[in-house]
């Protein structure tokens, strides 16, 4: 069995980044790895696709109590964010702030990651060693915070990395061998990241499969005692 145990759920398997880790997890050896994301990735050997909408509580929960009925899962990661939309940008100053912008953000990078915590973080086995992780971003550190701007999605990640703080708390008196995390996977050449890329220096894009290898790399390496933390995916901590 994989070092990530042999049952995995990514949500927002249809992204660049969960689309790699899909991938790098079967690698891996995991033998059931369960793609879910809004629009359904094809099916192939050990990968089983499914519909789900992160913000539609009857969605994640159908589908907890479906892939609870067949035993634990090992691991879990929430590979979803939006960053910008057709009519949404990063905000660069106070007068560009939308109320409608900044729910947006919370809805998706926050709140959904949330909702999949209070479903999925029971089908985490109680007895032995489980990993749940959701992609956060360095951007959400307010310590690390010296540049300002892009508001929504600064705080947004920064109330993600609070919300999985309470859930490894809480979880460790279920299950003490489980570890919850944020991972920042870095500037990934992504849909999320291209209006951006020109701004990113040289030789400091990665690319989808490589940012999936060393971000389930962090996974493998983390223990209890580190949940409740972000880690970048050259496994340093990143502090809130």
């Amino acid at each position: 069995m994989s070092r990530l145990g042999d049952r995995a759920v990514i949500f927002g398997a249809r992204g660049a980044i969960g689309g790699a880790l899909v991938d790098a997890l079967r690698r891996r050896g995991v033998g059931e790895v369960h793609a879910l994301s809004r629009q359904p990735v094809a099916a192939a050997p050990g990968i089983y696709p499914a519909q789900v909408d992160l913000l539609d509580e009857a969605s994640l929960s159908f589908h907890a109590a479906r892939l609870g009925a067949d035993g634990v899962l090992d691991t879990i990661i929430v590979a979803t964010g939006l960053l910008h939309a057709p009519d949404m940008l990063p905000e660069k100053a106070l007068r560009d702030l939308r109320a409608d912008a900044l729910a947006m953000s919370f809805a998706v990078n926050c709140i959904g990651p949330s909702l999949v915590m209070k479903h999925f973080l029971g089908l985490l086995p109680r007895d032995r060693a489980s990993r749940f992780a959701a992609l956060s971003a360095r951007i959400g550190s307010i310590s690390d915070n010296q540049k300002g701007g892009w508001y929504g999605y600064r705080a947004a990640k920064a109330g993600l990395n609070m919300m999985l703080r309470n859930a490894a708390i809480e979880t460790a008196r279920r299950a003490p061998h489980a570890v919850i995390m944020g991972l920042h996977p870095g500037t990934v050449d992504s849909a999320l990241s291209r209006p951006f890329q020109k701004l990113v220096p040289p030789g400091q894009l990665r690319k989808p499969e490589d940012a999936a290898e060393q971000l389930l790399d962090v996974m493998e390496a983390a223990t209890p005692a580190q949940s409740g933390k972000l880690f970048a995916y050259d496994g340093t901590e990143i502090l809130p």
